[in-house]
């Protein structure tokens, strides 16, 4: 398509667009007629630590997405000479879980609690025991309940509990909905229905009434709904919201709210059963799509979710994984700056991530853990990153390096080995996110660390916005189509990418480290245990 062909969809409303809220970074990605990429614009942002909860603020919130979209629109006019003021559709796509408590007036209660706090461990268990159903730390629902064992003033006020996702669509459209995906993170999801499971949820009504809670939760969740669904109308104070500049027309067709692990697999086509995908960027997660029920409930190792579309999901869900070794690779950028070196930071991550490659099959008796914060695979509510090396070790750059990348999959790999253990099928996986960039090092080791040729697609860099931005096209005209079968034939149909089969060597250079890596994880719960 040319440049003027773009311009000529822009001006005429043909562009869909996704926003997705990262860990990191919120980013902008407009899509022309045939779902080709052609604007985006971001903003980068980070959590923080206040009082013990890991938190944005709402202002951060607004900020960033203003930002975003403003970006997006200098990018749009830089490169086509026209303003962006109307759209086909856009969609919202965020962090899933985490608590967003409003009262009747829809003011926020408590601050945002992300997904990466490790703070309703007792919620957790009761419910997963309740529900015989895996219900883990940072759904909504579990946040919910364990502010009703702590006893948390502020509870008898929630009238609306939502995710990040579901937040900013209500913002730009007044509408309490949530994509069934996103849904599934807050309260088990009945996959023959498509909506919150009602056995659970009587179950849940009945123990928060013994608790004082009288409320039906069914009246505070979202309502849940499918992708290809109209979910509500971007009205003249959600045009304003998002964009300041009052350039943007209101009127849109909004997609329903997703979560993160639902635009990944739309993203990279894995919206089938039997197919999967691996999400590595700041935290890490995969998803693989049953043909069939788990033999049973794995709390803390697998969750159990849904596609956009509503297929059971199985997901191993791991909080750090690029994070600790960007850390490193800014210690090296300060290191070289202080000696007068001038470098890009593309430059910069290839290098120094790239010098893994050299590195022993088994990083030569270097081990890293990479813990920020706690881990529900490995059973930990906090987290200490630390590197260990035995008395011999080949302590060098690239064993170093090659530590820390494996240390980012290695968790992720101890839950998959559950689903592995169950005899689960899957015919693909295909990977997205910031892991994958370096040449050389992120698709081979996870092939290695998976035991699975994994593959990325071209398109894959652009990751959960471009999936978002899939949603609000396929919500704006599905052609009669399901979601699997419009992927495949209007999106993926001539799709370039590159598949990684295990090499032997390296996998069991990763599987000799792994055992390492398990002794390792004790000398973890050492420092988490002594050091504050």
């Amino acid at each position: 398509m040319t440049k003027e062909t773009v311009a000529g969809e822009i001006e005429n409303g043909m562009a869909a667009l996704g926003i997705e809220f990262g860990s990191t970074r919120i980013k902008a990605v407009l899509i022309d007629s045939q779902n080709n990429p052609v604007a985006q614009g971001g903003f980068t942002w980070e959590n923080s630590l206040a009082d013990g909860i890991w938190t944005y603020s709402l202002e951060e919130v607004h900020n960033g997405i203003v930002t975003a979209f403003a970006e997006l629109k200098k990018d749009v006019q830089e490169k086509y000479g026209v303003k962006l003021c109307k759209l086909k559709a856009l969609g919202i796509s965020a962090m899933m879980h985490g608590y967003l408590a409003f009262d009747k007036d829809n003011k926020l209660l408590v601050p945002f609690r992300t997904w990466r706090n490790t703070i309703t461990g007792k919620a957790s268990k009761e419910l997963t025991e309740l529900f015989n159903y895996p219900c883990p730390e940072r759904w909504s629902i579990s946040h919910y309940y364990q502010a009703i064992l702590n006893k948390e003033p502020h509870v008898p006020q929630v009238a609306f509990l939502t995710t990040l996702a579901g937040y900013a669509h209500f913002m730009l459209t007044g509408k309490k909905v949530l994509g069934t995906g996103d849904a599934s993170g807050m309260f088990p999801i009945d996959a023959e229905t498509g909506n919150y499971d009602k056995a659970m949820v009587e179950k849940f009504n009945k123990l928060s009434a013994e608790k004082g809670i009288a409320k039906d939760i069914l009246s505070l969740l979202p309502q849940a709904i499918p992708a290809g669904t109209d979910a509500g109308r971007l009205t003249k104070e959600g045009a304003l919201w998002l964009d300041p500049a009052g350039d943007l027309k209101d009127g849109i067709l909004c997609a329903p709210p997703e979560g993160d692990a639902g635009t990944g697999m739309v993203a990279t086509n894995a919206v089938a059963p039997r197919t999967g995908n691996i999400s590595a960027g700041t935290s890490v997660f995969a998803m693989v799509v049953l043909e069939k029920a788990l033999s049973k409930a794995y709390p803390g190792v697998i969750d159990i979710v849904t596609t956009p579309d509503g297929k059971p999901t199985a997901m191993v869900h791991v909080n750090t994984c690029t994070a600790e070794y960007n850390k490193w690779v800014e210690l090296f950028a300060e290191a070289a700056k202080l000696l007068g070196a001038d470098f890009n930071t593309g430059k910069l991550y290839d290098t120094i991530l790239g010098s893994a490659a050299k590195g022993d099959k088994d990083c030569g008796g270097v081990y890293t853990v990479n813990y920020i914060s706690g881990e529900g695979v490995t059973d930990f509510s906090e987290g200490r990153p630390m590197v260990i090396r035995s008395q011999d070790a080949k302590f060098n750059l690239a064993n170093f390096m090659k530590s820390q990348i494996y240390s980012a999959v290695a968790t992720l790999r101890l839950g998959m080995d559950v689903l592995f253990a169950e005899n689960v099928k899957i015919d693909s996986m295909t990977g997205h996110g910031g892991f994958f960039k370096t040449e050389g090092v992120g698709l081979e080791t996870m092939a290695a660390a998976m035991h699975t040729p994994i593959s990325a697609m071209a398109t894959a860099g652009e990751g959960g916005p471009w999936g978002m931005a899939l949603l609000a096209s396929y919500a704006a005209d599905t052609k009669g189509k399901n979601l699997g079968d419009w992927l495949e034939t209007e999106v993926f149909a001539s799709a370039q990418k590159k598949t990684i089969k295990p090499d032997a060597e390296d996998t069991a250079g990763f599987d000799k480290w792994l055992e390492g890596y398990k002794v390792s994880l004790k000398a973890e719960r050492t420092a988490v245990e002594n050091i504050k």
